[in-house]
């Protein structure tokens, strides 16, 4: 089965084809990073505007690297939400449209589904049931995994979120947009030591997360220090908020008993936290898996894949086109 996969749920417009027995064709990826620059974050009407702008293009040409049509298809996939309003339905508009017209099986496509499952395109795939980390925009959870459509929530942000975290430092700091990677490109050339900030709800004694305080501690620390110091304090947030993340992930291995962990989501391409996560892997004796660097952020492999291991379930949801900007990942749980 071929899947085509639309991806079109914020600022990152992907396209991809999937096929159950070959694997990944062909994807591609057009972000919006230069448009929404210049305002410190993504502006809703611009990126809407902005997808429909690219969505044929992009589709065009990941057909012509995989050497086929449309004819060649034989779903299509797209997410559905959570997301912005406007640029979701970019998404849907044009996957309900090639599905009627292709008469072809359609379906929507959770975005954090898309993001759980994204490890499962790299090798080696980890095998269910495994522990997940998302951490992937204004999300922080961890997650028991033990099939597709079979998920737990186990604990999440009370707050903001890492990512959240990362993009409002990044702004304190004077940095640019998107935050994440400009924290952590500064981070190396920063002294970690130098101060120390806290490290929220790691000790808790529960899966939750709070990423809030930490950020305000870097703006009180930023007034204090000045400009000068912006380097060491970009280590110390990083350090902080990686050794939440890597502290929590353990936390639920050894409640669960799992030995297999899954990272996924923009801020599982930190390199400090795959170095942090692998170190403690081999000392402890578990298994984690990452997604390609490539598919971290929002792309339309991960919705591409999803789309069609949902596909093969008989979870097609043809004809009922519409979104859904809020939607619990619970929600998809396959009845026993």
């Amino acid at each position: 089965m071929r899947v085509l996969g639309i991806e079109s749920s914020c600022d990152e417009t992907g396209i991809a084809l999937y096929d159950t027995e070959r694997g990944l064709l062909a994807h591609a990826l057009h972000t919006q990073v230069a448009l929404h620059a210049e305002y410190g974050g993504v502006v809703p009407e611009l990126a809407s505007r902005d997808h429909i702008r690219r969505v044929l293009p992009l589709t065009r040409r990941v057909l012509g690297e995989a050497g086929l049509t449309l004819s060649d298809i034989d779903g299509i996939a797209y997410t559905q939400g959570p997301g912005l309003a406007g640029a979701l339905l970019v998404g849907a508009s044009v996957a309900s449209g090639l599905a009627l017209a292709l008469d072809l099986p359609s379906v929507g496509v959770h975005h954090l589904e898309g993001h759980l499952l994204s490890p499962l395109l790299a090798e080696p795939r980890p095998e269910f049931p495994f522990i997940a980390l998302l951490v992937s925009g204004g999300h922080t959870q961890i997650m028991r995994v033990d099939g597709v459509g079979r998920y737990e929530l186990l604990g999440e942000t009370l707050d903001d979120a890492a990512g959240e975290a990362f993009d409002k430092t990044a702004q304190l700091l004077g940095l640019g947009y998107p935050g994440g990677p400009a924290v952590a490109k500064l981070a190396e050339t920063g002294d970690p030591s130098r101060f120390k900030l806290p490290r929220p709800m790691l000790n808790s004694g529960n899966l939750e997360f709070s990423f809030s305080g930490l950020k305000t501690a870097v703006l009180n620390l930023k007034i204090k220090e000045g400009d000068e110091a912006r380097a060491d304090i970009a280590a110390a947030f990083q350090e902080a908020a990686i050794d939440v993340l890597a502290g929590k992930s353990l936390q639920a291995l050894r409640q669960t008993g799992m030995k297999r962990l899954v990272v996924a989501g923009g801020v599982g391409a930190n390199r400090l936290l795959r170095q942090r996560l692998d170190a403690e892997a081999s000392k402890r004796r578990f298994q984690v898996y990452y997604p390609p660097l490539d598919l971290c952020t929002d792309n339309g492999a991960m919705i591409a894949y999803a789309g069609a291991m949902r596909l093969k379930a008989g979870r097609a949801t043809n004809g009922s086109f519409g979104i859904r900007p809020r939607w619990d990942l619970a929600d998809l749980n396959a009845p026993d």
